[in-house]
């Protein structure tokens, strides 16, 4: 995956200003083990105002936080609404999504993830998905999705349920990953 990995862009270059705003942006995301990235998300049932802010405030964090993709459970909404930007494509809003139809295909890639600092580990995902949901308006959208977005959109998806990258790797990896949280957690 080159410069993503999961949920993370390359914050390789950053300068101070850039880490400032990347730090501030993290600081807004929950991170593990904050009860609500446990939670599955409620169906989103009005499209109003509110949740158009949210959509922009959680795009504006995953710009800043360097990432990829957001769910609203990692910023303590129990709403099913992610955005992500996977590529040099404009940021999306998908709300109520589910995935429809996934490829028999997958690959093991390593992912990180904006509300598991530190970690990068191998995930199976199916390289294409199509995915129903909705936009602000509360209109259908129906995408197909391939690589790196189809990657993306399934790890949030994955957030509104509940569920971890560390719930999908293996036994090595889980390990590895637990005791870099709990390292971080004593530090704090």
């Amino acid at each position: 995956m080159a410069d993503d990995a999961g949920e993370l862009r390359d914050t390789g270059d950053l300068d101070s200003e850039a880490l400032a705003r990347r730090r501030l942006a993290l600081s807004q995301i929950r991170q593990y083990p904050d009860p609500a990235l446990r939670m599955r998300a409620n169906e989103v049932e009005q499209f109003d105002e509110s949740l158009r802010q949210l959509a922009e405030r959680m795009t504006a964090l995953m710009i800043d936080a360097y990432g990829v993709g957001l769910a609203a459970t990692q910023v303590g909404v129990l709403q099913r609404l992610f955005v992500f930007q996977a590529e040099d494509d404009e940021p999306r809003v998908l709300v109520n999504p589910r995935i429809v139809q996934q490829s028999d295909e997958v690959e093991m890639e390593e992912e990180g993830c904006l509300s598991l600092q530190r970690v990068l580990v191998p995930v199976e995902r199916s390289v294409q998905v199509t995915i129903e949901a909705q936009d602000l308006d509360g209109d259908d959208v129906r995408l197909q999705l391939d690589e790196l977005p189809a990657r993306v959109a399934q790890h949030e998806l994955d957030h509104l349920d509940g569920v971890l990258i560390v719930d999908r790797t293996t036994d090595d990896a889980r390990r590895e990953a637990m005791a870099t949280l709990r390292a971080q957690l004593s530090l704090a």
